[in-house]
């Protein structure tokens, strides 16, 4: 570990800290060679009364869905049957040990994080992944998702990737790039070189501590003693690990026939079963003496029943340097052998190797992979398996249907680009209507991801009426995607065209009538179509449609109610690439209602699972979110860099409604913060971004108040009349409040007071954010009219709110009217009690507590570990000034 001081003190602090129970993760990366394994094993040798579990990448087994989780857990199975019965059984599905379907993928999260924490019960926990880009992507979705949401357990997760490695994406973790050592560390590694020779040899390595030894080890002793001629090393054009692959295949070289042959099985096998490999290689005649010499040339380790490579290279060299004809041999045998071991799944992908043109038996074989992969919600494996069957295909329509499919489920894992990479290898035209409905789904996936939705909704509508004639029973399907593409580019004239293709189907009837003017008949149409939505088998987007047509029509608290369902439906059933759709939804309905720490939470998330699937265009929606909420509580700096991020992304696409958001965002932290006339500008062309006053309505309160402190009446007076013809024909106190608070700051003086008090009690059960908006504006109209005492009331009542809800600008106005109105305003945040002093996790966690629930049930809810959830409530318990979680709801009651 020369040279490496800086990582070596990293990881052990890591150590230390496991010891005293905090939990931590490290992403090492780096080239090939470069040390990142040789770091993992100084984790293991420096991890004293640690216990380690380790797992390694294997770029063979990268389409076995769940197959690194099992490796990882191997020791630890036993712990399974002490989690939680769902947990315990959604682990058993995916390790193969029942034929049961896994319809919750965040379940199999929690049972990951719940075993990791189960498994640090006695002591601190080192978890080891090496390789990680090799691991099949859903373990590494799993184990990320579970070392993001570790706290208190005393776990370290140390991952190593290669860079520039194609494979399973690893994100969302503290990175730690490991370099080249530096001359004085690398000519360490080079005793009893001369000078010159050490010199030429740290050249060529550049810093790389495996180049380093191979390099020097492959010299002649002429070259050793310093020999060396300007061609003895090799080209200055080959890459690096290829050239030290070249040096361990000249090694390999050396071995017999028999000892190749075993080495090669040992590399093209995926699972490191020494039985397994052992079986294989008597098939092509070699036995397991013949590993000894492998074994003594340190290509390879035995410990037990396990045969492990002592790194990749020499794994690439094994295989990559033997014939095609061997490869095949080798994948057969394997195949063979775990046929006889009962591993239909690895047998699948061993024959699926050794095929060098289309064979329909193996594509079935694959296809039935893809099948039970998908019911363990492991869309990417689904979708490699569907992707190879395709490629063992040889008649158009089948490959064509299976290539659909893999793109399909590419979507679902949210891989939109690789989605679209597959449906460009659709052979067309395509004869069956199903497969293209499906296809056009596919391609829309791309265009609403990466560019212009306007295009996915045409693409989508014109697929509907393509094949509605053959197949009438997509066109439900089509042109609801359709239409949730066109609310996204804020088209209301496609939102119409798209809805009067099948005006009586549900979830079209509300546009079709909205839109077209029938207010009255689209309420009849929505009501039925929220009951509907309460069944068990609603989809995905039935869903998300249902919440946004109860958002135009201003009725929130149901919309939450279905985003939550949408939520839930993408958890349950592991639709990742849906999620940060449906958890944009949700915000937006709970910043709506005034729940502004909620939102951003919700939105937070989901703008991290929109980064980590690269999905663009939800990322652009989510930030515009977030910049609304960091508009309402001042923070500046943070607003603007959040809406600037959305307009990159939405301006040029055409995406209207995240425009439409972003500038909102801007326009309320510009009224919050007294710039009245910027915030009337930028309002302005919020409302210009949409083309239908529904697309709109929401921030025309914003709009009059902006133009009425601007002193700009003649520019409140339309938005005025607009908010009040819509508030009174969909008769939403959502709508009809704000509504009648802009009649008062429009009207004349003798009906202010009427507006204002009707106002103020349409708020009863809505936004304490707009009630408090309310509150402020009644009170600065009862100052100007010299009624200071009525105003204190309004204006403290108003201060109050703004204060509990963090939005510290308008706080700040309502502190100065106040102090203008004689009243008193030392009330600080603080004073809100005890709750305020809480981080929104632990407000989460004690909300639940207090409810009675147990701490696994609460983790379960929060995507925490038990141990985590103990830490919340041990962390709150003295700063709510209580001593046991019995106290807790007479503390939230207070």
């Amino acid at each position: 570990m020369r040279g490496r001081n800086a990582e070596r003190n990293r990881i052990e602090q890591l150590l230390a800290d496991a010891r005293r129970g905090r939990s931590a993760t490290l992403l090492l990366h780096g080239e090939a060679g470069i040390g990142k394994t040789a770091l993992l094993d100084h984790a293991a040798d420096r991890a004293h009364g640690t216990r380690v579990l380790r797992v390694e990448g294997i770029e063979s087994e990268m389409e076995l869905a769940f197959s690194g989780l099992h490796q990882l857990f191997l020791p630890v199975l036993d712990l399974v049957d002490g989690l939680p019965e769902p947990q315990a059984a959604a682990l058993r599905a995916v390790f193969g040990l029942t034929t049961d379907g896994v319809r919750d993928r965040f379940t199999i999260g929690l049972a990951v994080l719940t075993m990791l924490s189960e498994a640090a019960a006695g002591g601190p926990l080192l978890c080891l992944v090496d390789d990680a880009q090799w691991l099949d992507q859903p373990s590494v979705d799993m184990l990320t998702f579970a070392a993001r949401r570790l706290r208190a357990e005393g776990v370290v997760m140390l991952f190593a990737v290669r860079d520039g490695a194609t494979g399973a994406t690893v994100k969302g973790l503290p990175r730690l790039h490991v370099e080249g050592l530096d001359r004085a560390a690398a000519a360490e590694l080079l005793p009893g070189l001369p000078p010159y020779v050490a010199d030429r040899v740290i050249e060529e390595a550049g810093g790389n501590p495996l180049a380093l030894i191979e390099l020097s080890a492959a010299l002649t002793p002429a070259q050793r003693a310093g020999r060396l001629g300007p061609l003895a090393l090799p080209e200055e054009g080959a890459g690096l690990p290829s050239r030290i692959q070249d040096g361990f295949l000249e090694q390999i070289r050396r071995l017999s026939d028999a000892a190749r042959a075993v080495l090669l099985v040992a590399a093209a096998d995926d699972s490191g079963d020494l039985a397994v490999v052992l079986r294989a290689a008597r098939q092509l005649g070699a036995a397991v003496e013949d590993l000894e010499p492998a074994e003594r040339a340190g290509f390879v380790r035995v410990s037990g029943a396990v045969v492990r490579f002592r790194h990749p290279l020499v794994r690439y060299a094994a295989y990559q340097g033997a014939p095609l004809a061997r490869r095949i041999a080798a994948h057969r045998a394997l195949a063979r052998a775990l046929g006889d071991a009962g591993q239909a799944h690895r047998r699948a992908w061993h024959l699926a190797a050794a095929s060098t043109g289309p064979d329909e038996r193996v594509a079935e074989e694959l296809e039935r992979v893809a099948e039970w992969a998908d019911s363990r919600q492991a869309m990417a494996s689904a979708s490699a398996a569907y992707e190879r069957a395709a490629q063992l295909t040889a008649a158009p329509g089948p490959r064509a249907r299976r290539l659909v499919r893999a793109a399909r489920r590419a979507a679902d894992a949210g891989q939109d680009e690789r989605c679209g990479a597959l449906a460009d290898q659709v052979p067309l035209p395509l004869e069956d209507p199903g497969v293209a409905a499906d296809f056009a789904r596919a391609r829309a996936v791309v265009e609403l991801g990466f560019r212009r939705p306007e295009t996915a909704a045409r693409l989508l509508l014109d697929s509907a009426d393509l094949t509605g004639v053959d197949r009438p029973d997509t066109v439900a399907s089509l042109l609801t995607d359709a239409v949730h593409a066109a609310f996204s580019a804020g088209n209301a004239t496609l939102i119409q065209d798209i809805a009067s293709r099948a005006p009586d189907l549900p979830v079209l009837a509300v546009p079709a009538r909205l839109f077209g003017g029938d207010v009255p008949g689209a309420l009849d149409a929505l009501r039925a179509l929220v009951q509907d939505c309460r069944g068990p088998d609603t989809g995905v987007m039935d869903l998300l449609v249902t919440g946004i047509h109860c958002q135009l029509t201003g009725d929130h608290t149901t919309a939450r109610e279905v985003a939550a369902a949408a939520v839930a439906h993408c958890r349950d059933r592991g639709i990742g690439g849906w999620l940060p759709t449906t958890l944009h939804l949700l915000a937006q309905t709970e910043l709506a209602l005034g729940r502004h720490d909620e939102a951003s939470a919700h939105a937070a998330e989901g703008l991290r699972l929109a980064e980590y699937h690269d999905l663009a265009h939800r990322a652009a929606h989510l930030r515009a979110a977030l910049a609304m909420t960091a508009a309402v509580r001042g923070e500046e700096e943070q607003a603007r860099a959040l809406a600037a991020g959305a307009l990159e992304y939405t301006r040029p696409r055409g995406v209207g409604r995240g425009t439409t958001d972003a500038l909102w965002a801007l326009g309320v932290l510009e009224l919050g913060l007294g710039r009245a006339e910027s915030a009337l500008g930028l309002l302005e062309s919020a409302r210009g971004e949409a083309a239908h006053p529904l697309l709109y309505l929401p921030l025309l309160a914003d709009l009059v108040e902006a133009a009425e402190r601007a002193g700009r009446p003649e520019r409140a007076a339309e938005p005025a009349r607009l908010l009040g013809e819509w508030a009174t024909a969909l008769g939403r106190p959502a709508l009809r409040a704000p509504a009648r608070r802009c009649q008062a700051l429009t009207g004349p003086d003798r009906t202010a007071e009427e507006h204002f008090t009707a106002a103020l009690a349409l708020h009863e059960d809505g936004s304490d954010h707009d009630r408090a908006r309310t509150a402020l504006l009644y009170g600065e109209w009862l100052r100007r009219m010299r009624r200071q005492i009525d105003a204190r009331d309004q204006l403290r009542a108003a201060l109050e709110t703004f204060e509990r809800l963090g939005a510290h600008p308008w706080a700040g106005r309502a502190r100065a009217e106040l102090a203008a109105a004689g009243g008193e305003t030392g009330l600080s945040v603080r004073e809100d009690g005890p709750i305020s002093l809480l981080s929104p996790q632990e407000r989460e966690v004690v909300r639940l507590a207090a409810g009675g629930a147990s701490n696994r049930e609460i983790a379960a809810q929060l995507f925490l570990s038990p141990r985590t959830v103990g830490h919340h409530l041990y962390r709150a318990f003295p700063k709510l000034g209580v001593g046991s979680r019995t106290e807790l709801a007479a503390v939230l009651d207070s």
